[in-house]
Parts: structure tokens; sequence; C-alpha cells
């Protein structure tokens, strides 16, 4: 099978976790505040917070800009459940802002819509969340300009989006947002096997989001409510979580961060031939924006007319093909959970659009040009024999 997504792990890779196994750290060791500098100074950020997964970095992050009860978080709906619950997990509320249809990102003509309506009602959100949706930046300047008219925060959930640029910045610059969260699960652009990363341009954000990661717990004198009581003290001084990474995890990241941006510029080239074979196809890819340098962690191709009706058909002749067709995301709004919330399909008429017109196609580094093709083809066979 030809996966829509995989991890490229080298020998150098191997060798760095190795050595990690053979030193005396195995956990909070000095690798992973150096894949902390590294990340902060690859994106040209001023730190950075290393976690177990993307997902406790949103929640830290949430925490950190004071996320709670009696709050409103807006995010995606086209994303994972993680985008949206880590607003949970503080004990706020969420909605959500349509996409355009084009580009699958939040839009910012409904967020401009959303934002006066609730203005009017009081209902202002605490923090908005957009979703760089496979690997392209949204438009964050605007986002930045609104966000500073209405005084809400900003999370960039760049999961998708390491190695990738806007206006010529690159994301996790944190230049149009407080915070900015990658990912490292084994399918994103660099892996650490599980991991996530938060990048600030903010001192008191890093510390606060560094103590929430391990327990809550300070061992930095200045920072207790007492005098030290010697060298093996420490203080809990709120509620916090393990959500520490392991050495191991951070070498492993470390050694992959060095091939990042030939993994990017690979998979780019890879977008391009799709993009040029596909072009008189029936099909079309999402939009990208001139002031964005994508990082593909996915190549996402939207059916039009009366194909959308068979795009359960399509994905399942790839996949009994030999390839690993697969989807996008679930709108989380319609999850059976969000539902239960109140939540119903024709609240985001974009992102129910998007689900039942979009396919996500293979992309990685490892991919060959024998298997694109075969899939190009297999992809483009079905497409016309289906719209006849």
């Amino acid at each position: 099978m030809i996966p829509y997504g995989r991890q490229n792990i080298s020998q150098d890779d191997i060798n760095a976790v190795i050595d990690v196994l053979k030193s005396d750290w195995l956990t909070q060791g000095p690798a992973v505040p150096a894949f902390e500098n590294a990340i902060a100074e690859y994106c040209g950020a001023h730190y950075a917070c290393a976690a177990n997964s993307a997902t406790s970095a949103l929640h830290i992050a949430c925490l950190a800009l004071g996320v709670g009860e009696g709050d409103i978080v807006w995010t995606s709906p086209i994303s994972f459940v993680a985008s949206s619950n880590c607003a949970l997990y503080c004990g706020a509320e969420v909605d959500f802002v349509d996409i355009e249809l084009e580009t699958g990102n939040m839009s910012v003509a409904a967020l401009q819509e959303k934002l006066a309506i609730a203005k009017q009602n009081n209902r202002l959100p605490k923090a908005v969340i957009p979703i760089h949706l496979a690997g392209q930046s949204c438009d964050m300047q605007i986002i930045a300009k609104l966000a500073k008219r209405y005084n809400f925060k900003v999370i960039e959930d760049a999961s998708h989006a390491i190695g990738a640029k806007y206006k010529d910045k690159p994301i996790g610059s944190c230049e149009y947002s407080d915070i900015t969260v990658f990912s490292f699960h084994p399918v994103k652009i660099i892996t650490s096997a599980e991991g996530g990363m938060a990048v600030t341009n903010s001192a008191e954000l890093d510390k606060r989001m560094k103590r929430l990661r391990s327990h809550g717990i300070t061992n930095h004198p200045e920072e207790m409510t007492e005098p030290s009581h010697g060298p093996w003290y420490y203080q809990q001084l709120e509620l916090g979580f393990n959500y520490r990474m392991t050495d191991m995890q951070a070498a492993l990241g470390l050694s992959q961060l060095s091939q990042l941006d030939s993994f990017v510029e690979t998979r780019n080239k890879i977008a391009k031939t799709y993009n040029s074979s596909l072009v008189n196809s029936n099909v079309k890819h999402l939009q990208q924006s001139a002031d964005s340098y994508s990082s593909y962690h996915l190549y996402i191709i939207r059916l039009e007319g009366g194909l959308c009706k068979k795009q359960k058909e399509i994905i399942s002749s790839m996949r009994y093909s030999g390839i690993v067709a697969h989807l996008h995301y679930i709108p989380i709004h319609i999850q059976p959970f969000y539902k239960n919330l109140g939540f119903k399909a024709q609240d985001f008429p974009n992102a129910m659009a998007y689900y039942e017109s979009a396919i996500t196609l293979p992309l990685h580094p490892a991919l060959t040009e024998k298997e694109q093709h075969y899939i190009i083809d297999m992809l483009t066979a079905l497409t016309l024999s289906l719209k006849k």
C-alpha cells in the first residue's frame, strides 16, 4: 500500500536516539533544551517549549493565555479535534469560524462578520486558533489586526506547517500571534515519534507553559512563595500536567530538524507534479496564496460537480488499488460529542461542502515518481469513468 504520509528516518536519526540511550539522561536532559533552542532559532522566535504532543502544547498554550471558565475560544471546524478540545480542557466554551472553500483555511471574512456580531452580543472570544491546513498559513496579518481591534489572543495551530513561510518569514516567528504550536507526529513534516512544541516571543508565556508541562512545579527560587529549603527543594505553584518530552524524542526531533528544509523542498516538488498533472482533470487542488510558502504536509484535492457524489467510491477504489487516499478532516462540529454541545451540520456550510468533496492524496518525501504517476493515472481514470 502507498500510505498518504509516513516518517522518513535516516541512520543519523537512529544514531541520535542510540546516543541518548547510552547517556545518563532519558527524560528531561540536555537534548530537550537543545531541541527547543534549535526550533526557536529556526523560526526566529525567542522561546520554545517542548511537550509530549501538539495536543498538550495547545492545552498549555490556552492555559498560559488565561483561558478558563466563562471564556470562549474560536477555531476552524476543518481540523483534528485537538484544535478545539484544548479549550474545553480549560473549562472554556468552543465555537467555530467557517472556512474558505478555495484554501480550506479559516475565512477572514467570516471571522470579521462573526466578531462584529459577537461584540454586539458581548460574546467576544478570549482566543482564536487559526489552523494552517495542509501546511499553508492562514491570512495572519488580517487576523492579527482583528485581534488587536477586538482584544483576543491568537494561537497558530501550525501542526502541519513547520518549515512553511508567511510573507517570507518562517511560520513560528509569532509576528502575528501570541503562540504557535507544531506537531511532530510521525506523519508530520519532521517527527520526534510523538511530540509537540509551543513557540512564543513572550518570556512570561514560555515560563508558564514550561511550568504547566511539569505538574505546575518550579525549582527556581525567585518564583517560590518562601525561601528555598535547600538544593532539593521545589514548589507546586499551580495544577499542571505531565506533558514533558523525553530526551529520546528530542534527540530524534533535533536530528530530523537538520533535514527539514530538504523534506519541505521535496514535498513542494511532489505537489508541483500533482498540480501540473491534474490540471486538465475533473479535480482541483487547494489554492496557494502568493503570500505563503506551504510545507505541504498534505496534498488535498476537491472533486467538482457531480463527482462529489462519487467521493466515497473514489477513495474506496483507490484503496482497493493499493493507494491510501484519505480525507482530512471530518468537520469537528459534526462529531457526536460536539453535536451534543448543540452544533448542527448546517452551522458551517463551507466546512460541509469541503468535507463532501475533499480527498487527500499520498505525499511524503519517500514517495517515488513511479508511485506518484500510478496515483495520478488511477485518479484520472476513476474520475473520467465516473463522470460519464
